[in-house]
């Protein structure tokens, strides 16, 4: 699950989010490891980590058993959610949280508007029985739609992908499951975790107000916009977002 751990400081985990890994930090990876000792995350079933038929929570689990203690988790979307999964299961572990496009519901429920229809997840489940690369690039453009910078970032992020090893169908398809299902609103009060919310302000898959929510919530949240920022702050931005984080992470 650890796929590198390279710098020195306090300890970083960076999680990615769904259908791309960890190399989508690279832009920022260099960078945070000058002040924090960085560890790359790779989600079962991304690079070389082995695919296993483990739930969300299962997999939150995983994550707590593989990290040191004391450490701070910088989740993207997806696992962003499971970073707020692990400090809802051993708070006494994680020191911080550091959420970045995440919600935690991506999926619109009756009293949940700031999320996506049903038939969105339906769509990306169908697409990628047939041709997962192709999916995953209408992926990247559809989370970058917005952004001030779209077409550059989407063109690092495909490189990125088609770069390296591709989730198979089933571990994509678990993934969608959990978006579908997974409804931590709940929970979120319990969490009583330093948290640092980065947000893209245009983000089209995890709308602002999600974050907004988050910020209301949890007792020890505050919340970073990032203007003219889609769903990937961290690579609009690359510079502010090392310095937010690196500062949060150094903070007593």
């Amino acid at each position: 699950m650890i796929r590198s751990i390279i710098g020195n400081g306090p300890d970083l985990a960076l999680i990615h989010g769904w259908g791309l890994g960890s190399a989508t930090w690279q832009p920022v990876t260099e960078a945070l490891a000058q002040r924090c000792r960085v560890h790359l995350v790779d989600l079962p079933g991304y690079g070389e980590a082995p695919a296993d038929s483990g739930d969300f929570a299962q997999t939150a689990q995983s994550l707590i058993d593989a990290l040191p203690d004391g450490i701070a988790l910088c989740g993207w979307s997806l696992g962003g959610m499971l970073a707020l999964q692990a400090a809802r299961l051993a708070p006494q572990k994680i020191a911080r949280l550091i959420l970045v496009g995440s919600t935690p519901s991506f999926m619109q429920r009756p009293d949940w508007p700031a999320a996506q229809p049903p038939d969105l997840l339906d769509t990306f489940a169908d697409a990628i029985t047939r041709d997962a690369a192709a999916t995953l690039q209408r992926f990247i453009a559809l989370l970058n739609q917005g952004d001030a910078q779209a077409r550059p970032i989407s063109r690092a992020l495909t490189g990125r992908m088609l770069g390296g090893a591709l989730p198979d169908p089933a571990t994509l398809s678990s993934g969608l499951g959990w978006l579908r299902d997974v409804d931590l609103r709940a929970t979120i009060p319990s969490i009583a975790t330093p948290t640092l919310l980065i947000h893209g302000e245009r983000d089209p898959l995890m709308p602002l107000a999600a974050a907004q929510w988050l910020q209301a919530q949890l007792p020890n949240a505050r919340l970073d916009v990032f203007a003219a920022s889609a769903h990937a702050p961290f690579l609009a931005d690359p510079e502010r977002f090392v310095a937010r984080v690196s500062d949060f992470c150094h903070e007593k």
